[in-house]
């Protein structure tokens, strides 16, 4: 049996919490340190699962730590990942490395060459029907990628301080699937359209957009096509479709377990989640899991990295730019 990794957590909010959960639940695991600005918060954390409540400082210089696990604000992932790397330490980090993609770079250059281990938050690749999807388009069963429709649209609108501090849905919210993009294709977007509106709460408009369509073009010449809304008035929505020379894939939406009713002349089924999280919660235990026999030497594909975290916010920038220009934008490719 393998000795279990010693992880820290830092950042004890919402997201904070379901990673300590799956830290505490994870056999290969162990939850030994909780970080959190508000140390209260942090205390109570590292009380419910048997943990020691601690400065990032004390997790940094400990030699009881393999492992850092980031969930702080976005704000602080690029320090946090720099100085835990330069530590020796292992890094799970939250998505986005930071809000600026040249600040992200830098701290990617900085960090790549001492090869420690570090995978950035890009759950989504672990939704069961997505891989899926991801091994039949590798075997070939549709022939050439042609066309990708995607959909993301949320159930409810988040807070106005959330949006206020999220950095936009093109980085918040789409680049889940723009990371969704690169991974099933294995192709890299050149160009981006976008058009953005705020319909569902038009006091963001002088700073964002809920409501978004965009088109992009890939490398090896598919067309892609992603809406994305912040709110819907039936559920959580969540599709991929991708169409090739030999028919189609879909990872179709998912409805919450129930019967079907057959009833005269009408048919009732079940809904859709009612929220995002309730469709995405296993996949953070997946990625934790995926990660975590990385470390103990196992080969796991599809494990987002530094550059995947980078190439993604490359997408995320262009997609903002052309939200603001009204026209086509080139993707900066970002080379390590």
């Amino acid at each position: 049996m393998r000795t279990p990794q010693r992880f820290a957590l830092i950042g004890c909010g919402f997201i904070g919490q379901v990673h300590a959960a799956n830290l505490a639940a994870h056999p290969g695991v162990t939850l030994a340190q909780v970080c959190d600005i508000d140390m209260s918060r942090a205390e109570a954390v590292a009380q419910q699962y048997a943990a020691r409540a601690a400065s990032v400082e004390q997790v940094l210089k400990s030699d009881a730590i393999d492992a850092v696990l980031i969930a702080s604000a976005t704000p602080t992932h690029a320090a946090l990942l720099e100085q835990a790397v330069q530590a020796g330490k292992a890094v799970y980090c939250e998505k986005p490395i930071d809000l600026s993609l040249q600040r992200a770079r830098d701290v990617v250059e900085t960090i790549s060459p001492l090869q420690v281990p570090v995978t950035v938050g890009f759950n989504r690749r672990f939704d069961h029907s997505h891989q899926q999807l991801k091994a039949q388009l590798k075997q070939g069963v549709i022939g050439q990628t042609e066309l990708i429709q995607m959909v993301c649209r949320a159930s409810e609108l988040p807070p106005l301080s959330y949006l206020q501090a999220s950095g936009g849905q093109m980085r918040d919210q789409a680049i889940h699937f723009f990371d969704l993009l690169r991974w099933l294709t294995e192709d890299e977007v050149n160009t981006v359209g976008a058009l953005g509106a705020a319909l569902a709460m038009p006091e963001i408009r002088d700073f964002d957009v809920d409501t978004s369509v965009l088109i992009m073009r890939l490398q090896q010449g598919a067309l892609a096509q992603l809406d994305n809304t912040r709110r819907t008035a039936y559920g959580y929505d969540e599709r991929i479709s991708v169409m090739g020379s030999a028919g189609m894939l879909a990872s179709e939406s998912q409805a919450v377990r129930g019967a079907t009713l057959y009833q005269g002349a009408g048919i009732t089924q079940p809904g859709l989640y009612s929220d995002w999280f309730s469709r995405v919660k296993e996949t953070y235990y997946t990625h934790l899991d995926a990660f975590v026999r990385h470390l103990g030497g196992e080969q796991v594909e599809g494990l987002p990295g530094l550059i995947d975290g980078l190439r993604a916010q490359a997408i995320a920038d262009a997609a903002q730019l052309s939200l603001t220009r009204g026209e086509f934008v080139e993707v900066e490719w970002v080379k390590i």
